[in-house]
């Protein structure tokens, strides 16, 4: 038997010089990094901040303390006012209510305060209540409304 006979073959060393397209290729994909990291830049605002001083004598209207309200939605139907429940649960118009609200947004008013009011629902009150008092606020015509759900953890 005879061997195979394995040829040779001369690999010519080939001088590939200096490529600049893989070159080009990782500048590109390193610029694309950085146009995308720019969009993520946070720009720096204005912190305005007043210095201590001496205080005008004369109240402003940034000075007027604005009246808050507590307005609590319990599970029963409940509404109550600063802790005072006016209302049965059953009335869905809630007059006593309502007019208590108008009676401190008119007092607000003549002083050149704000009303804030505060609802602060229970977890499972329900929204039906919730938007009866909603109903009460606008015929008050009181604007400055937050909510609240459950019970105040009094941080």
């Amino acid at each position: 038997m005879k061997k195979p006979h394995h040829r040779q073959v001369a690999v010519e060393e080939a001088n590939m010089g200096f490529q600049i397209a893989p070159m080009i290729d990782v500048v590109f994909v390193i610029m694309l990094f950085f146009m995308v990291m720019a969009g993520a830049v946070k720009v720096e605002r204005e912190l305005k901040s007043a210095l201590p001083g001496i205080a005008p004598s004369t109240p402003t209207d940034e000075q007027v303390m604005p009246d808050e309200i507590m307005v609590g939605v319990e599970e029963s139907g409940a509404v109550t006012l600063n802790d005072e429940e006016l209302d049965p649960p059953d009335n869905k118009a809630l007059p006593n209510f309502t007019s208590s609200l108008m009676r401190l947004k008119q007092e607000a008013d003549n002083r050149g305060a704000k009303v804030l009011v505060t609802i602060q629902a229970e977890e499972q009150a329900k929204y039906e209540r919730v938007i009866d008092v909603l109903n009460s606020l606008a015929k008050a015509k009181v604007a400055n409304v937050t909510f609240t759900v459950g019970t105040d953890t009094g941080f």
